[in-house]
């Protein structure tokens, strides 16, 4: 895809509001070496992740990014929304690690030891992957992972918090991608 084709796509996503990114950081755009310092660099500088901290996450982000199909932006912000890059977090609802997993409901799927931050973050993509498969669109994946499809669809107050959430993920990818 040329630069001007990669514009233009990214004029008409914004417009349907999802959160595909013509980044240089996509799997057909180096090795996931180079394009993990480049994410490094601005986990560092937009969401202040400190230097070994961002240099040891940001391949397992791309990969598995690259594994899922999932944007790798998104799945940087989805990060910084769910746990602020600590891998220790622990939520109320027995959400778990960098992504928030909730080993009661994804250990099956996922696999591995979600307390590993590479399968933690593995997981994270995998659910995306899912969500937008059934969604048809990044923002409601996300929305999706805040509530689960069944949420989503079970209220309007659940709905409205599931965008919000949605919309918070957005920023924070706006915030990485103007960082990069």
């Amino acid at each position: 895809m040329t630069k001007k084709q990669c514009l233009h796509l990214c004029s008409l996503i914004a417009l349907t509001a999802t959160f595909v990114g013509c980044t240089t950081l996509g799997p057909n755009n180096g090795s996931v070496a180079s394009r993990s310092v480049k994410l490094s660099s601005g986990l560092q500088t937009a969401y202040r992740v400190s230097p070994t901290k961002a240099m040891q996450l940001s391949p397992m982000i791309i990969q598995s990014a690259d594994q899922y199909q999932v944007p790798p932006l998104l799945l940087a912000a989805l990060i910084r929304q769910e746990s602020n890059y600590n891998p220790a977090a622990q939520s109320g609802t027995g959400a778990i690690g960098l992504t928030q997993v909730i080993p009661s409901y994804w250990q099956t799927q996922c696999g591995g030891n979600l307390f590993d931050e590479a399968a933690n973050i593995r997981c994270g993509a995998y659910i995306l992957n899912r969500y937008h498969a059934s969604a048809g669109s990044w923002f409601k994946a996300t929305a999706y992972y805040n509530v689960g499809p069944t949420g989503y669809e079970s209220s309007f107050w659940t709905r409205h918090k599931a965008k919000k959430y949605a919309r918070q993920v957005k920023q924070h990818e706006k915030d990485l991608k103007a960082a990069l």
